[in-house]
């Protein structure tokens, strides 16, 4: 019986976190750890689906995502991180459950359809380039949450549909092979309160790939540099013009990292009492003042990175205790625990 309802969240290790993910989700996940029991998936063979060609990115990534989830203010004394592909009974559960969901149900998955789109766009108009494991990632993310037994899925708005095709597959399994009872849980998704962060380009999301982020890991020379190349109204020709915040990314910001002076930014912004150099001086103070607890706890984790790989190697061995029983409890209701006493 839990002692208390269990989270299950995590990132795919394809590069360091930056503030996208902070205000995304790492934030929410340190208020969250002393009400839930929480588990922190390095979910690597998720990453593989579209690096499958440069495992060695994943891997040399694992320590990285850990060491920024740490450096966020994760207390591995309350969370629990897991190396997904050390836990052997999610691929076994993966299999069990793409039985139970059709091609054409995964093609219709909004995030799914989306992300192709956007694979399309890159490769051409072909779909050779859609692979078999990324098509089934709702699949494979099902046998993550159920493995888990967890109950709380924090995600973006974005993400709501992979959460819903995981409801549609416990529901199913448990209709099928539940003779009455519930073998799975059905998770319920929670809402990060702010799911996307732009870019600094005024993209409309923050990415790794995308050439527009500030990483927890960044110094100060280098958030400066950022910070001043960040995009701002382009009609505010001198200082003293007045701008529209709405469209600069660096009254975005100062929105996040300035607290109660934001509403102050946007009026002497709109008034022309505010000149962009000394704006974005002002956000980068504020930037390293808050992000340097990030840093220094990172600093540490950097220097002590055989502490990280104990916590992982700890904490998925926790969490085959609980991934063998649902493995157990699947196979037992599917009629297939054939040596079974």
């Amino acid at each position: 019986m839990k002692e208390k309802k269990r989270i299950l969240t995590g990132d795919r290790p394809t590069g360091k976190l930056h503030i996208g993910h902070y205000f995304g989700s790492l934030q929410n996940r340190v208020k969250l750890q002393d009400e839930y029991d929480t588990y922190i998936l390095v979910a690597d063979v998720q990453a593989l689906t579209d690096n499958f060609n440069n495992p060695a990115k994943v891997r040399e990534n694992i320590l990285e995502t850990t060491i920024d989830n740490l450096s966020a203010g994760l207390d591995p004394n309350k969370v629990t991180f897991v190396v997904q592909s050390m836990v052997p009974e999610i691929a076994e559960l993966t299999v069990f459950y793409s039985n139970l969901v059709t091609v054409s149900r995964l093609q219709r998955n909004p995030t799914i359809k989306t992300e192709i789109a956007q694979k399309k766009e890159i490769f051409g108009n072909s779909g050779e380039s859609v692979t078999y494991g990324f098509l089934g990632y709702p699949v494979s993310q099902a046998a993550d949450i159920t493995a888990f037994n967890a109950d709380v899925i924090p995600v973006g708005d974005d993400q709501l549909p992979l959460i819903e095709q995981t409801r549609e597959i416990v529901r199913k399994f448990n209709l099928l092979y539940g003779e009455g009872k519930d073998i799975l849980t059905e998770p319920e998704a929670i809402l990060s309160k702010n799911s996307r962060i732009k870019g600094l380009d005024g993209g409309v999301k923050m990415g790794k790939s995308l050439g527009n982020a500030i990483y927890l890991a960044d110094d100060d020379e280098t958030i400066k540099s950022k910070v001043m190349g960040a995009v701002t109204d382009p009609n505010k020709i001198r200082k003293d013009d007045p701008a529209n915040p709405d469209v600069c990314m660096v009254a975005y910001y100062h929105k996040l990292f300035s607290d109660d002076s934001y509403a102050t930014v946007c009026d002497e912004c709109k008034a022309g009492a505010r000149g962009c150099v000394n704006c974005k001086r002002e956000l980068i103070a504020n930037i390293i003042k808050k992000m340097e607890p990030i840093r220094e706890r990172r600093r540490y984790y950097e220097t002590h990175k055989d502490e990280v790989k104990d916590i992982l190697e700890k904490g998925t061995k926790k969490a085959r205790e609980i991934t063998k029983e649902t493995l157990r409890q699947v196979k037992s209701a599917m009629k297939i625990d054939y040596f079974e006493s």
